[in-house]
């Protein structure tokens, strides 16, 4: 669920959507000849359907019952919301996010995390 949205974060890094490429050709999900723009959204499509032939919602907020895609996810939005400031913070302490090719600022995980809430386009 997160993942087509951090790889939409990091390709805003010209050295991270350079690899993202790299490992677009070795799947050889797109032309080789494709921009690195086409080959980031050519791996965001595939990891998109995986999750749909896997039945993996597309976002926090359509996150069911035993993890199944519902019009209505067990995360309330009101929850979420109240909530989203302090798990932005954490993200940020997680170690995981230390070795992200795009670091970043509280502010932009507070808008990635609604990205995945939401399933809207990371723009930013």
């Amino acid at each position: 669920m997160y993942l087509p949205k951090v790889i939409a974060f990091n390709a805003k890094d010209e050295t991270a959507k350079k690899r993202y490429g790299v490992i677009v050709d070795y799947m050889g999900i797109a032309d080789k000849n494709a921009s690195d723009d086409d080959k980031v959204k050519a791996l965001i499509a595939y990891l998109r359907k995986m999750n749909d032939d896997l039945n993996i919602p597309h976002g926090i907020g359509t996150y069911g019952a035993d993890s199944y895609p519902a019009e209505k996810g067990f995360v309330p939005e009101e929850v979420f919301l109240e909530r989203l400031h302090d798990i932005a913070v954490n993200a940020i302490a997680d170690a995981c996010t230390g070795s992200n090719p795009r670091q970043p600022s509280v502010e932009e995980m507070e808008k990635l995390l609604k990205c995945c809430y939401y399933d809207t386009e990371v723009d930013f």
